[in-house]
């Protein structure tokens, strides 16, 4: 019987909250051109002589403040994640865990399953929206890896599902829940951002496609499926219908710039200021692209941007939790991957058909 291996991927965390760690982990994280896409002898010589020397410190402390006793978050709900996931499936599917930057390395998730002897592998990537510096970075990463062994397996990646209902779903049933029980003024749906440029270099027609939505808005076409700002914009449309939300009752934006380069519109920070200078009293944040809360969620919106809101005039702040290692999530997550595994057993099924069907007793050898 036809064995798959799942490798699930989120971003990475440091192995500690020391210093030493942290930095360790910030110069892997953004020495990857797709994250920092400069020549290499530039991107050296800010993420070694400036970026880690004067970050490393304050996000060490950043993450000793959220720390669990059993490890950072994102470790730890990636674990239960994986667990559950492999509760879920029978000895023919084996479900292993991986970070793109640090431990378990991509690297050794995938020699597990390849000491498994799976004959397909199906890479699902933590982040529901396609952006070249997550998603992308996954599967460059994964196919350096497989191209040196000698056998390599089928490799399927779900690159993209920020447009499942199943996954909206998710998040609109925690969202309606928080609606019921802060009853917020308005709903900010905040993504982590990326560089204005990684949207013009998508493809040879990036800025004739991207430059018709840099405003608060983003046209939805089938041609901008893999434009990370267009697929936010959607997934914020489809989880607001789904909790009737009227337009004037939410904002999407955009955190975590770095660097002094435009990144994407609108910013979350000058959001939150715009909102609280305005009347709204009462906010509710969400953030669909962070399917683990992390440092973005609990401490850059748990409490910076909290603090911001209120020293604007803002009096209750809320953000909505992720979807962790929820049942749902872990449900849709399981649904996602039969849909895939099935799909491919049709596809093999039916290679076996057109085969016998063309094979030819009397002039095919024996």
């Amino acid at each position: 019987m036809k064995k798959t291996g799942v490798l699930v991927v989120n971003l990475g965390t440091p192995n500690s909250y020391a210093k030493a760690d942290v930095a360790t982990y910030l110069r892997e994280f953004l020495m990857d051109g797709r994250v920092i896409d400069i020549p290499h002898w530039k991107r050296w010589m800010l993420v070694n002589l400036i970026i880690v020397p004067f970050r490393a410190p304050k996000v060490a402390h950043e993450y000793e403040k959220l720390w669990l006793s059993n490890g950072s978050p994102l470790m730890v709900y990636g674990k239960e994640l994986v667990e559950k996931l492999n509760q879920k499936f029978d000895d023919t599917v084996v479900v292993e865990l991986a970070m793109r930057y640090q431990n378990p390395s991509i690297q050794s998730g995938l020699e597990r399953l390849r000491q498994s002897q799976v004959d397909q592998i199906i890479v699902f990537p933590l982040f529901p929206q396609y952006a070249s510096a997550t998603t992308g970075s996954v599967a460059e990463k994964v196919m350096e890896i497989v191209s040196k062994w000698n056998v390599i397996p089928s490799i399927q990646l779900i690159n993209s599902y920020h447009d499942n209902m199943l996954y909206i779903g998710n998040f609109a049933d925690k969202v309606r829940k928080d609606i019921k029980r802060h009853e917020p003024d308005h709903v900010l749906f905040s993504y982590h951002g990326i560089p204005e440029r990684h949207l013009d270099n998508m493809n040879e027609e990036g800025l004739e496609l991207c430059s018709r939505c840099m405003g608060n808005t983003c046209e939805k076409g089938s041609e901008k499926r893999y434009c990370y700002r267009s697929a936010c914009f959607e997934t914020s449309k489809l989880i607001t219908e789904k909790l009737k939300l009227p337009q004037d009752k939410y904002t999407t934006a955009f955190q975590s710039r770095l660097g002094k380069d435009p990144w994407i519109k609108p910013y979350t920070d000058a959001t939150i200021k715009q909102l609280a200078q305005h009347g709204t009293k009462k906010l509710l944040v969400v953030s669909p692209s962070f399917v683990a809360d992390c440092l973005e969620t609990t401490l850059e919106i748990g409490e910076q941007y909290r603090d911001l809101f209120f020293e604007n005039g803002g009096n209750d702040f809320n953000f909505t939790e992720s979807l962790n290692a929820d049942d749902a999530w872990v449900q849709t997550i399981f649904n996602l991957l039969q849909r895939e595994i099935k799909k491919n057993d049709l596809t093999i099924s039916h290679n076996i058909s057109a085969s016998l069907i063309d094979f030819d007793p009397i002039t095919s050898p024996n």
